[in-house]
């Protein structure tokens, strides 16, 4: 569920633009996809333990409906894509793994598949799963962004990849409002 929610959100993402950029800029592709994992699982990380904390902090009531509304919303925001315009490639004096590194932590910080992971790991209680999940969708969705970079970009519509991983988020929303699985 992590993985598909993610890659799927990712898709025409700021930070699947920043690595197409970065791969033109520096043209190191290993070095960017090493950048991406550390910064992702990182970030990922941080952003589970804050899931996990609010799921002990709100209890099963609230959390179900503060969880099932951010599935909700986080449906509306896919909708609304990134624009190229707000990637920005630092300077290379770290290098090209650190400068990806510390590029993408940045880029992730309030970004919509970050959100996500908080959400997933409020609603799942295996937080290695999520976030393991989670990082196998953003490497999913950025590593081919590195190698194949605007190829993918033409040739895939960001519109009907929004919809759908807006349409998950939606379905995801309702079933943990209505308690499908009992898992609050």
């Amino acid at each position: 569920m992590s993985t598909g929610i993610v890659a799927l959100g990712e898709m025409g993402d700021k930070t699947q633009l920043l690595a197409m950029v970065l791969a033109a800029r520096f043209r190191k592709p290993w070095p960017i996809v090493a950048g991406i994992l550390v910064a992702t699982l990182a970030n990922h990380a941080l952003a589970g333990l804050v899931g996990e904390g609010v799921a002990r902090a709100l209890g099963p009531d609230w959390l179900r409906w503060v969880v099932g509304l951010g599935f909700l919303a986080m449906a509306a925001w896919m909708l609304v894509p990134d624009k190229a315009g707000e990637v920005q490639a630092g300077p290379g004096r770290l290098g090209v793994f650190g400068t990806t590194l510390v590029a993408f932590f940045i880029a992730e910080m309030g970004d919509k598949t970050q959100i996500a992971t908080v959400a997933l790991a409020a609603r799942f209680s295996d937080l290695l799963a999520v976030v393991a999940g989670t990082t196998l969708g953003m490497m999913l969705a950025n590593v081919p962004a590195v190698f194949l970079g605007e190829r993918i970009a033409r040739r895939v519509s960001m519109r009907w990849v929004h919809g759908l991983s807006a349409a998950l988020f939606a379905l995801l929303g309702g079933l943990t409002l209505a308690n499908v699985g009992g898992l609050f």
